[in-house]
C-alpha cells in the first residue's frame, strides 16, 4: 500500500537527475587567452603595443577583443584569425604568435605577440 510519499532514495535520484540535467544545460566555462603585441607600423616606423583577448570555451571562441573593444565579426582559419577594428583589417595568428594589420593600404603593421601568463 502506498502512503502517498516518496521513500527517501527515489528523492535522492530525483534530485540527482535534475542537478545532472541543471549541469548539462549550462553553457560551458570560458577561458580567457591574452596577447600582447608590439607591433611596427611603416611608414612611420612607430610602434604601437596592442592587446588582443580571445574568450573560448572547448568548443568554439565567443569573444574576439582588440584593445579591450569588442570585435563585430570575425573569420577564423586554422590558427589565425581575421578581423577588423575601424579602419585596420588584422590578422592575428596565435599559433605563430604573429600580428599584421592594414590601414586601407595607408599604412602596414607587423610585430610579435606574446601570451600573458595571468589568468
Amino acid at each position: 500500500m502506498s502512503t502517498g510519499r516518496a521513500s527517501a532514495s527515489s528523492e535522492a535520484e530525483r534530485l540527482g537527475l535534475a542537478l545532472a540535467l541543471l549541469l548539462a544545460a549550462m553553457p560551458a566555462l570560458a577561458d580567457t587567452a591574452r596577447y600582447r603585441c608590439e607591433a611596427v607600423y611603416l611608414p612611420a616606423r612607430s610602434t604601437w603595443v596592442r592587446s588582443v583577448e580571445i574568450d573560448h570555451d572547448e568548443r568554439r571562441i565567443r569573444t574576439l577583443r582588440i584593445d579591450g573593444v569588442s570585435v563585430y565579426s570575425f573569420a577564423i582559419n586554422g590558427t589565425g584569425i581575421r578581423t577588423a577594428l575601424d579602419n585596420e583589417r588584422i590578422v592575428f595568428d596565435s599559433a605563430s604568435a604573429q600580428w599584421q594589420s592594414d590601414f586601407r593600404g595607408l599604412a602596414q603593421g607587423q610585430g610579435r605577440c606574446t601570451r600573458d601568463a595571468y589568468p
